[in-house]
């Protein structure tokens, strides 16, 4: 290669378009946080109304099949939110044209053709083992979960765009339609467990309908066609191998980002949910028509809540930090981090303070106690735990945005492991304690294991 040939090299290509000016972080989290703080509200308002409309059994039903759910959706899908945010906020910060969806776009078709062959195939444990008989809630599962593929997808285009005002639209019209279900029944314009539970397959049909603004607002910015083909001559054979590069580094990496995500999100879902389904299947039957797993179920919403409003913060801040880390600014990165722990600190402290004084009134108010009492201390050490799951969430953000999710995958998974054996062999004699300590101790492991992946260089 001659000396012209390794200057053009080098050079930045002429007609790359430039980076686009980052946005704040504080603007973007701030705009989504109120579509998300508006969904938690909604989300906690269905399952409250749930709570109360229905008997003990149908509504450990309800949780049980609300729990499967998020799981699927959080390990099937949530990957491909991630990918395709991180690499179109990444490709927008090198100033690069396009984002190639299609590597996504097989992974998540993949992953939903695999759900609905093995839904199938397991539709008499799920029906009748699960569900006790209702094949109401089975079709809402699977029908839910395949909705839910473009959902997710969409979510993760947005957010890479930084289309944050669409996305909490998305959520919040997600929240809502599913909240109408459960008060149509509150009204008595519906009955029963089967209208309450369908919310939740109606509910990412209703999200989609954001979606046509979307493809509206590129449509608008998009170059006149004689433009593009002169910028297109511009940029050249250079632009062309660059964009090339880009695309075979997204086919050869995209799949294991989205693998080690998985283990992730299954994780995750593991500290959320788990505790309510290693109840149901330890106590089988007993523990639906007792009431025993809606009110660990109801316990556990002390997380749920949370953490769906601080989606907003770390929906916003991957795509943010994966701009940081293509523009090369520490500084800016390591503040970022510093600023959202410190709020999720002060919050989570405020949450456990109030749940020792007055959590027990307060829980039985809302969601009814099926039976069962809310202790004080356990409500708090639930609280406690919670801060430290938000803040291992930003610092798996962080690990994502630097390319290291394979260590936070492993970190993850470890803490959903040694959550899953103190819950499992009755290290405490008292269940819903057994959950909730628990819950505590795998959180603190998670945040100490992500801290020393953040801390490594």
């Amino acid at each position: 290669m001659g000396a012209g040939d390794g200057a053009a090299a080098s050079a930045p290509v002429s007609g790359a378009a430039p980076a686009p000016p980052p946005r704040s972080y504080a603007s973007g989290a701030r705009i989504l946080s109120i579509g998300i703080a508006s969904t938690g509200v909604f989300t906690f308002l269905y399952l409250a109304f749930a709570s109360h409309v229905l008997d003990k059994a149908s509504y450990s039903r309800i949780s049980l099949c609300w729990a499967i759910m998020f799981v699927i959706l959080s390990v099937i899908y949530r990957p491909i939110e991630q990918l395709l945010s991180r690499t179109i906020a990444d490709r927008r910060a090198r100033g690069l044209h396009g984002h190639p969806l299609r590597t996504p776009a097989l992974i998540q078709a993949g992953f939903a053709v695999i759900f609905a062959a093995v839904a199938l195939a397991l539709r008499p444990q799920i029906e009748h083992g699960m569900f006790n008989g209702s094949t109401a809630l089975y079709w809402i599962l699977v029908v839910g979960v395949l909705a839910y593929a473009a959902s997710y997808f969409a979510r993760g285009w947005l957010a890479g765009h930084e289309r944050f005002d669409l996305y909490g639209g998305l959520v919040f019209l997600e929240s809502t339609s599913r909240f109408l279900f459960a008060l149509a029944v509150a009204v008595g314009i519906g009955s029963g467990q089967g209208i309450v539970g369908l919310g939740m397959a109606v509910a990412p049909f209703v999200s989609l309908s954001v979606i046509p603004f979307a493809f509206s607002h590129v449509a608008h910015r998009r170059l006149p066609p004689e433009l593009e083909i002169a910028d297109a001559a511009r940029e050249g054979p250079a632009h062309a191998q660059l964009e090339e590069a880009a695309t075979d580094l997204s086919l050869r990496h995209g799949a294991g980002f989205a693998v080690a995500v998985v283990g992730i999100m299954f994780a995750e879902q593991t500290l959320m949910n788990g505790g309510v389904l290693i109840v149901a299947a330890s106590s089988g039957r007993a523990a639906l028509t007792s009431g025993l797993t809606g009110f660990v179920f109801n316990v556990m919403l002390i997380v749920r809540a949370p953490l769906q409003l601080f989606q907003a913060i770390q929906t916003s801040i991957l795509p943010h930090l994966a701009g940081l880390e293509a523009r090369e600014d520490p500084q800016e990165f390591h503040r970022a981090i510093r600023l959202t722990v410190l709020a999720i600190a002060g919050f989570s402290g405020a949450v456990a303070i109030g749940l020792l004084a007055i959590g027990p009134p307060v829980m039985t108010a809302l969601l009814g106690n099926k039976g069962y009492p809310y202790g004080r201390i356990g409500l708090a050490v639930v609280g406690l735990g919670m801060g430290l799951h938000l803040i291992s969430g930003t610092l798996n953000q962080a690990a994502l945005a630097r390319g290291r999710s394979t260590l936070a995958s492993v970190a993850w998974l470890a803490a959903a492991g040694l959550f899953i054996v103190l819950v499992a062999t009755h290290s405490i004699a008292a269940e819903v304690t057994r959950v909730e300590v628990s819950y505590f101790v795998a959180a603190l492991v998670l945040c100490v294991l992500l801290w020393g992946v953040y801390r490594r260089r």
